[in-house]
């Protein structure tokens, strides 16, 4: 077994006793999903007051109930449509709130330039799943690219834990503009491909 596979099956042992824990009790995987978001708003709080490892472990906690919600949901055949989507919309408010944590924090220390750092890195987060969302109504899939949410959560916990938020934002914004324009490249080149169907488009 390799370094990250052992550290994977330990992590695995008490995850798999809180999944066991939430299918006994049938926890609602949405309500977890919610939970997790709650956690990554408190997050937010913390960044926002600078207290950046307290945010660090506070999201460590939330993305433990972003794990769980669909292994629950799977295990209590509560799959669905609707539980999709709530987890694809609820992420995307949880990474807005770090970010914006982030932004009112460097508004209060008057660092404009920083501010500005924050708003890009949101904005090409936002349009990194957007750019996603919409080429896979014209395309069958669409997940090349490097910055997916995972990856800045990553970054999020390492800028937390190091004290180094500001280098992370950079590297954040850089590779989700080169993820966003590599979404667009291979859309447009796939979309010229022969299709089974023509979707609308705008």
């Amino acid at each position: 077994m390799t370094f990250t596979g052992t550290i994977g099956a330990i992590a695995g042992f008490p995850l798999r006793a809180l999944i066991d824990l939430c299918v006994v009790r049938r926890i609602h995987p949405n309500l977890l999903t919610l939970t997790g978001v709650l956690f990554n708003v408190a997050a937010a709080w913390a960044l926002a007051l600078g207290h950046f490892v307290v945010a660090g472990f506070i999201m460590i906690v939330a993305n433990i109930f972003d794990y769980i919600d669909g292994k629950v949901a799977r295990e209590l055949g509560m799959e669905s449509a609707f539980g999709g989507f709530w987890d694809s919309v609820l992420d995307r408010f949880s990474d807005i709130s770090l970010f914006i944590g982030l932004i009112y924090l460097y508004a209060e220390l008057h660092r404009t330039d920083y501010v500005m750092i924050t708003a890009l890195a949101m904005m090409f987060s936002i349009m990194t799943s957007y750019t996603r969302a919409r080429a896979e109504s014209i395309i069958p899939k669409c997940k090349v690219g490097f910055m997916e949410r995972p990856e800045r959560i990553v970054l999020f916990m390492i800028g937390a834990f190091t004290n180094r938020m500001a280098a992370v934002l950079w590297v954040i914004g850089v590779l989700s503009v080169v993820t966003v324009a590599d979404r667009m490249f291979y859309t447009w080149r796939e979309a010229k491909q022969p299709q089974d169907h023509v979707v609308a488009g705008w």
